[in-house]
This record gives C-alpha cells, sequence and structure tokens, in this order.
C-alpha cells in the first residue's frame, strides 16, 4: 500500500478578482482555500470522488476507501459522515447517498466529507466483522503498522477525523435486532447536546463511550460526535433512512452549512440517560408485543415464550420504566438473550 498523505488546509495559487465601486476603494475578493486530502486537492464550490488505499486482495486486486467530497464556496465547518463501519450495516449507505444528491458546492458554506462504507471487506460480504474477525469499531484511534482493523482505522483517523470539526457516525441494530431512530452522544457536552437536539431524532442517549470506537478516537482529538442508531442490518428500513436523512440535513443546516430545512414542525427529541437490555429467562419461541418507540412501565409484560407446541413457557416483563429503543426480531431465543431495549 503507499503512503497517503494527512489532509488540511493549503493555499492555493491564483490570480485575485478585483472590482472597485465609485467612492469606494478597490475590493480584492480571494477564492476559498482548496481542501487536501490522500494527496488530492479538491477547489472550492466543487464535488470530488476519491479513494484511499487499504490493502491488496489476493489476487492483486486494490481495496480503497471511498470517500466524496463536497468543498463549498464559502467558509463554514468540516464535518464528516461515514456509515457501515460495521459491513452488514447498509442503511447509513442509503442516508449518505440522499445527502449528498441534495447538495450543491456553489451554494455549500463548509465541507462535507461523506465515507459511504469505512468496512468496504465486510460489507462486499455482508458481514459485520473484517476477515481477520476484529470489530473496525473496537480498533480506534489504529495503528499504521497494526492488524488490518487498526491500519483502517488509523487511516481515517489521518485522513478523515483529523481535519474536521464534527462527525456523524451512522449505525443499524446488530444481527436480528431492530433500533428506534436515536442519537447517542455526550449530552453532558454543550456543543454536541445541541447538534444532538438538530438532529431531531425521536430520542437522544446520553451513553458511556467504549475505549476502540470511532466516537472515543475522535472526541479525544476533539471532535463532537453524534452516533445514529436506526433501524436492523442488511435492510433498508424507510423510517430508518428517512430519520437520518432529514436529521443530517438539520446538522448542516444548525452549523450554518445550508439553508434551514423546511419541514413541518417536530417534537423535540426524548432525552435519556440510562438504558438497558431486557434478557429471556428460558429458551423458547418469542412473540413480543411491544413496538419501537412504545412507553413501557416497570413490570409491564412485553411479551411470551412459547414451546413448539404453544405451550406457554414464561413471560418476559419490563425492567424499568422508559421507551423501547430496540428489540429483538430472531422468533427463537435462548435463557440470557437480550429480547428488549429500555431508554429511561
Amino acid at each position: 500500500m503507499g503512503p497517503v498523505r494527512g489532509h488540511g488546509h493549503y493555499p492555493e495559487q491564483r490570480d485575485p478578482r478585483r472590482r472597485s465601486r465609485p467612492g469606494r476603494p478597490e475590493q480584492v475578493l480571494v477564492a476559498r482555500e482548496s481542501f487536501a486530502i490522500g494527496g488530492v486537492r479538491i477547489r472550492a464550490g466543487t464535488v470530488r470522488a476519491l479513494e484511499l488505499p487499504i490493502t491488496r486482495l489476493v489476487t492483486g486486486a486494490d481495496v480503497t476507501l471511498p470517500v466524496r467530497v463536497v468543498h463549498g464556496r464559502e467558509d463554514g465547518p468540516c464535518v464528516w459522515i461515514d456509515a457501515a463501519i460495521h459491513g452488514d450495516e447498509v442503511a447509513g449507505v442509503e442516508v449518505v447517498r440522499q445527502v449528498m444528491a441534495g447538495l450543491d458546492p456553489k451554494t455549500f458554506r463548509g465541507t462535507l466529507v461523506a465515507v459511504p462504507i469505512v468496512n468496504v471487506l465486510g460489507f462486499m460480504t455482508g458481514d459485520r466483522y473484517l476477515p481477520d474477525r476484529r470489530d473496525l469499531n473496537r480498533s480506534f484511534p489504529g495503528s499504521a503498522r497494526g492488524s488490518l482493523a487498526s491500519r483502517i482505522a488509523f487511516l481515517f483517523m489521518k485522513e478523515i477525523v483529523a481535519g474536521c470539526e464534527v462527525g456523524i457516525d451512522l449505525h443499524t441494530g446488530s444481527d436480528r435486532r431492530s433500533n428506534l431512530p436515536q442519537v447517542r452522544a455526550d449530552l453532558d457536552d454543550p456543543g454536541t447536546r445541541e447538534l444532538a437536539q438538530a438532529f431531531g431524532a425521536p430520542v437522544m442517549l446520553h451513553a458511556k463511550i467504549r475505549d476502540g470506537s470511532l466516537r472515543h478516537a475522535a472526541r479525544e482529538q476533539g471532535a463532537k460526535v453524534l452516533l445514529y442508531e436506526a433501524g436492523e442490518n442488511l435492510r433498508f428500513d424507510s423510517y430508518a433512512v428517512d430519520a437520518g436523512v432529514i436529521g443530517v440535513r438539520r446538522v448542516l443546516a444548525s452549523l450554518g452549512m445550508t439553508e434551514p430545512v423546511v419541514e413541518p414542525p417536530v417534537e423535540p427529541s426524548l432525552e435519556c440517560r440510562s438504558s438497558g437490555w431486557v434478557r429471556a429467562r428460558r429458551t423458547g419461541i418469542l412473540h413480543l408485543d411491544v413496538a419501537l418507540g412504545q412507553k413501557v412501565s416497570e413490570g409491564e409484560r412485553l411479551g411470551t415464550l412459547f414451546d413448539s407446541f404453544g405451550r406457554t413457557l414464561r413471560a418476559v416483563y419490563a425492567s424499568r420504566d422508559g421507551i423501547v429503543i430496540g428489540r429483538t426480531e430472531a422468533p427463537l431465543v435462548n435463557s440470557g438473550d437480550a429480547v428488549v431495549h429500555i431508554a429511561s
């Protein structure tokens, strides 16, 4: 793999445009600086697609990280948006596509760096993890000489995160789990909290930061990060995609990068400070009676476990008051399996 250069902003040598008005001194209008990433410079007011080298397959074919940059004509923040850090989480890829399709670099303020597929190798096979079975979202900030996961994480930190102030990390539920659209973030940080409120998901959850995650590594470098969770893996759930697209657009507008989003008023996000999974206490066939977004009370019946002949084995009860933000979609569960995620 060839060397990959870090990115920043570099002055562009060009003749300034001049204009004068009667009775006023001559004004000099200097074009915005170009944006450099991976050895490529992107002029202001343009969109550019590029590929950052990751590794090579045994066949000799290159594996690259796909990146698309919108570098606006006017100054503004630098923001990244990414999806598919887990290779089976495809809904975020569609969110990125729709967001990018609606942007005009000639009227855009600031810079947006989009990485629709971070775990390229996992995405190609529909696998959550990398070929070495490592979880990419437990491998940040990575190392240039580490495992494959560590090298991808290092590349992402060096080329994407290092030059950005804000990041939006798009996820879905893991295998056979669905999630209510929600933003997980450090709500004790005022700036991050404002961004989470601007996103406008049904729930914003103050979530602990896990070591090795992109959110943890990026925060250590001073970036404010929102983690969006919605839908189920390997599916384009419309409710997850639609909420993600409008949420990202709201954040960009709140940062002054685009015009305000015109839409009907939405209810403020429900703020939750903790969450926990209700687990099955027997092995059986599960019939859940609660939906995503439903409010429940401690002790309320959430569903029932049956055997293969329909005999009731055990009911499943809520362990706390709160709102359902996740649930299993698997009918067969084993004792100890997580079945309903409740936030409060």
